[in-house]
């Protein structure tokens, strides 16, 4: 398994961030750049994806980009770039597993604040990562299609995110897979992702991100 320092390597090394706009701090190519870096890691033995610098730059960059506030692009993107802040997505839970729409974890308005509550498992970049992409229930009067919302968490400023141990797996032994736990994690409305607008749009918003295609 990587470690913290070697992903700033890998963001020396321009393997990170590579299709996010240079504007907000990426490298600013195309995804087929993405797709040659891969294969360059697959030849020089790595598992699929390397130690996870796929999902962090092909996945979790994405939503940042494509949905984040110009707030959240500017303070994120470029640290993402350079290998100092380490991503991961969390959206598998004990009870639901890939089922979005059978998640229990949730934020509870406070003020001006939100709550999460609850956990997620099999989250890979889990236990480096420093900046979480938390689906959570918002509403809990709707279906989750339509009362769900993306927060980013961040271990360096919201108290209560907690990491379990790193999971053993059959494969992919580059990758470090977790669980996490959210309790009575308090984070600002500010960390929504894309801000207030994209209140409740969360689940549009991965199922618009997670099948990435060849026009991107």
């Amino acid at each position: 398994m990587a470690d913290a320092e070697f992903w700033k390597e890998a963001g020396s090394a321009g393997l990170l961030g590579i299709d996010t706009p240079a504007e907000y701090g990426g490298i600013g190519a195309d995804f087929r750049h993405c797709m040659v870096a891969e294969e360059e890691q697959a030849y020089a033995g790595a598992d699929f994806f390397g130690p996870g610098f796929g999902l962090h730059t092909n996945i979790v960059m994405p939503y940042l980009f494509n949905y984040g506030t110009e707030e959240q692009k500017s303070y994120y993107l470029p640290e993402m770039t350079s290998g100092e802040v380490i991503s991961c997505i969390g959206m598998t839970e004990p009870s639901a597993g890939s089922d979005l729409q059978g998640i229990k974890t949730v934020a509870k308005r406070d003020g001006d604040d939100w709550i999460i509550n609850g956990s997620k498992t099999f989250i890979s970049n889990g236990f480096l990562s420093t900046l979480a992409v938390v689906v959570a229930k918002t509403d809990l009067d709707k279906k989750a299609a339509h009362g769900t919302s993306l927060f980013l968490v961040d271990t360096r400023h919201h108290e209560g995110f907690q990491k379990g141990k790193v999971l053993k797996k059959v494969g992919q032994h580059t990758y470090d897979t977790a669980e996490l736990f959210f309790e009575d994690v308090r984070v600002p409305s500010s960390a929504i992702l894309g801000g207030v607008e994209y209140m409740n749009k969360g689940f549009y918003c991965l199922m618009d991100e997670l099948p990435r295609n060849s026009s991107d």
